[in-house]
């Protein structure tokens, strides 16, 4: 990742995400019938269940109304999922006063520019490498990986690593 933190990464107790774009590589299929398939990364997905083994939560604030997004939410146990959220910053102070955390606390991951206001606000913005010029430029944070090819994963790594908390969730691994 480029860039650099605005806070000790150690402060943060919650990330949040949007999804299209970030989970998914922003590509959404459909079938004759309508229905929507979406792909999304199994490594952002352990990486995730890295995180929650960490004792650290999960939160989910998309543009979008999707049940593939409640799925794989469900499957990720993510506790906070907010979907048609056109205006992000407001269902992010509402995700702030749900937790009770401060927004200095909270990672956020974003690609377009509904995620601007978010990303400002968040205590750690982060972009992803393919998001929009507007949102690199305001980000703390760009990762090396697009959304959907292990982004978040990199997020997740580079918080854990950074305070610590990497070397005991690797002792179930690296035996």
């Amino acid at each position: 990742m480029s860039g650099k933190a605005r806070i000790n990464p150690g402060d943060i107790k919650l990330l949040a995400m949007d999804v299209d774009g970030v989970l998914t590589d922003g590509t959404i299929i459909l079938d004759g019938a309508g229905g929507e398939s979406k792909r999304f990364s199994l490594h952002d997905g352990h990486g995730i269940k890295l995180w929650h083994r960490a004792g650290l939560e999960t939160a989910l604030i998309s543009g979008r109304e999707s049940a593939a997004t409640t799925a794989r939410a469900r499957q990720l146990s993510i506790k906070h999922v907010m979907q048609g959220q056109k205006k992000k910053l407001p269902a992010f102070e509402s995700l702030l006063a749900e937790t009770g955390l401060s927004a200095g606390q909270v990672a956020y991951i974003g690609d377009d520019l509904l995620d601007v206001p978010v990303v400002v606000r968040a205590g750690l913005g982060v972009a992803v490498a393919n998001a929009v010029d507007e949102l690199k430029e305001r980000a703390d944070m760009v990762t090396n990986s697009c959304g959907g090819a292990g982004a978040v994963r990199e997020v997740i790594e580079y918080i854990l690593k950074n305070t610590g908390r990497w070397d005991e969730l690797m002792e179930r691994y690296l035996v």
